[in-house]
């Protein structure tokens, strides 16, 4: 840092000092294309959180065929990224990436590749820019893996509830939120959106806004929540179909619009697009 007359160079009017280059592995968002050439990001970067960055050039190449950007980023894309941050603008900028996994197999089936777009959206809007949670981070990369195989269904139920716990949006799924019972297996029992969790029998002519929730799929989710965990990930997980997931699903998109203040645009691929199918 140089100084004039005894004033740091920090300390000028209009002095901005130079930016540094951030290394991270990164997962790509969401993302738009700008140009013919470049494309505006959201990535999830393991250490720095929320990034919104501009790949200038991402798609151009050189004469030799080489390109800093691998070609442009793609959506779920994992990538090892280079980025300046510029916590004073809305947009930093992306100088490179080397695409580390492309997750294949989940772009071959629509079901996966919907709940992984979904939870791309969930991270999206349930975190801060630049808060950084490396655990949930390496759940969603994991769970981008697990949702190119057959056990899509609760590897996706699975990171969601971390992903609700983590920020804060888990409703109370194991006490009525009106007057603190704890429904028994067999009762009848409700969700509402706007109390934020479980509805006892007795409690639910009180809530306008309460639908019904089958006492089994409770049971499951509360042994769900329950189930150990080994580096992050949640073990012995039980075989789930849509049929079973699908409620689920739809109580915590009710949830996450009411709280939220709006509907997901994933919404109706994974939890409307399942109900007329099933």
């Amino acid at each position: 840092m140089t100084k004039t007359h005894g004033i740091s160079s920090a300390g000028v009017l209009g002095y901005n000092p130079p930016m540094a280059h951030v290394h991270d592995r990164c997962i790509c968002l969401r993302k738009v294309e700008y140009s013919e050439t470049s494309q505006i990001l959201l990535l999830f970067s393991r250490e720095h959180g929320l990034q919104r960055v501009i790949a200038k050039g991402a798609h151009r190449r050189t004469k030799a065929g080489s390109s800093k950007f691998d070609g442009g980023v793609d959506l779920l894309d994992v990538g090892q990224a280079v980025f300046i941050a510029h916590l004073e603008r809305d947009m930093g900028i992306l100088t490179e990436w080397s695409l580390r996994e492309g997750n294949l197999e989940l772009r071959h089936n629509l079901r996966a590749m919907y709940l992984g777009l979904y939870a791309a959206e969930l991270m999206s809007l349930l975190f801060e820019e630049h808060d950084p949670h490396p655990d949930i981070f390496d759940r969603l990369e994991t769970t981008l893996l697990e949702l190119g195989t057959g056990r899509l269904e609760e590897a996706f139920l699975a990171f969601q509830l971390d992903l609700l716990r983590e920020s804060g949006y888990l409703p109370e799924m194991n006490a009525c939120v009106n007057c603190g019972s704890v429904p028994g297996p067999r009762e009848m029992v409700y969700f509402s959106p706007s109390r934020g969790g479980l509805i006892c029998g007795n409690c639910e002519g009180k809530v306008t806004d309460r639908a019904a929730f089958d006492a089994r799929l409770l049971g499951m989710l509360q042994t769900i929540l329950r189930l150990p965990k080994s580096n992050g990930a949640v073990q012995r997980l039980p075989k789930l179909t849509r049929h079973q997931t699908n409620p689920i699903n739809r109580i915590f998109a009710d949830h996450m619009r009411h709280t939220l203040g709006k509907q997901l645009r994933m919404v109706p691929y994974v939890v409307e697009e399942a109900r007329s199918s099933c």
